[in-house]
């Protein structure tokens, strides 16, 4: 049994979430001996496709032509695509449309969440939808307060800041405009935000955002996975005011890091991140304000160590088991 994983435009996406998950997905399979190709001529048994551009729908249907199984691992919905860039949410419709077309052509789905995994049945595809996290790297992202010195070294904070990080493109759906707005309510703290993203296809009030000068306030880019990791071992606070995902790789590096997080109250957090016991969250800009304060204050407590069994239960160890019970199900049809 081989499998071609196969992602279009890596290279233009790698920086993105969607570029880590796929990064895990090979880590994922290597942990389990699965033997796979990145490679459309080489011989395969099963495709697992991860995007949804032109290209992925055509191999799609050369493959269904050749009698090849076909896994569509489907990160994206409708509702995570209508707040990116600048028009999304005018063509969101069309999109669906499209990402129906290219999924109908899985003999299987697989989405990150129960979550998104409701959202696909609502769109009456008329597939099996397995819901499988895109994993956490747990020998990689790990409490380590003493590199977490090395972040702050970096960007010149003292050991008495108190620093609030962010991590994601430039899209309102990440909540980027929100982050900025509470960097200026609160000048007593340093934020920084990790990620980048072409300010051209940007919406208005994103490019405002990130345009904005503060003294407490850095977009410090596009960097390694490394320096995420010191970040997240080095701030004080981890702020995911994300509007939508399908599940959010970030919060859970988090939770591996024994980072505390106020993220957003949105459903697709619901059943795995609860208020109160593994995070903390805020439904809007006032109670984001209100709950950053009171945790500096000391008096919210720290949640970070039952955090860390959400991280647990999404090592990539495990995710490569159940994508192996996926391929081996449809793999047995073949037979």
């Amino acid at each position: 049994m081989k499998v071609l994983l196969y992602t279009e435009g890596l290279k233009s996406i790698g920086k993105s979430g969607l570029g880590k998950a796929i990064l895990h997905q090979q880590k994922a399979l290597e942990e389990e001996g699965i033997e796979y190709t990145m490679d459309p001529s080489d011989d395969y048994d099963i495709l697992h496709i991860n995007t949804y551009f032109p290209k992925s729908y055509f191999l799609a249907k050369k493959a269904k032509k050749m009698g090849k199984k076909i896994v569509y691992h489907a990160h994206s919905t409708e509702e995570d695509f209508k707040d990116g860039f600048i028009f999304c949410r005018q063509i969101s419709p069309l999109f669906k449309k499209w990402l129906i077309k290219c999924y109908s052509l899985g003999d299987v789905i697989v989405t990150p969440t129960p979550y998104s995994k409701r959202l696909l049945d609502g769109y009456s595809i008329n597939r099996k939808i397995f819901a499988i996290s895109n994993g956490i790297e747990l020998d990689f992202f790990k409490k380590d307060k003493k590199i977490g010195k090395e972040f702050r070294d970096a960007y010149g904070f003292k050991s008495t800041d108190k620093v609030i990080i962010g991590i994601g493109l430039y899209i309102e759906r990440k909540g980027i405009v929100d982050f900025v707005e509470l960097a200026k309510r609160m000048p007593e703290y340093k934020f920084v935000w990790f990620g980048y993203s072409s300010l051209a296809a940007a919406t208005k009030p994103v490019r405002k955002a990130v345009n904005t000068k503060l003294d407490n306030l850095i977009f410090a880019g596009y960097v390694k996975q490394d320096m995420i990791m010191k970040a997240l071992n080095g701030c004080d606070l981890y702020l995911f005011p994300t509007l939508e995902e399908t599940e959010g790789i970030p919060i859970i590096e988090a939770c591996a890091c024994g980072t505390d997080a106020i993220i957003r109250d949105i459903p697709i957090f619901d059943e795995w991140l609860i208020d109160g016991v593994n995070v903390y969250k805020a439904k809007d800009v006032d109670e984001f304000e209100k709950k950053i304060k009171m945790f500096m204050n000391n008096e919210l407590k720290s949640v970070s160590d039952r955090a860390y069994d959400v991280a647990k239960e999404r090592d990539l160890k495990l995710i490569g088991k159940q994508l192996r019970k996926v391929y081996e199900e449809v793999y047995k049809d073949k037979k």
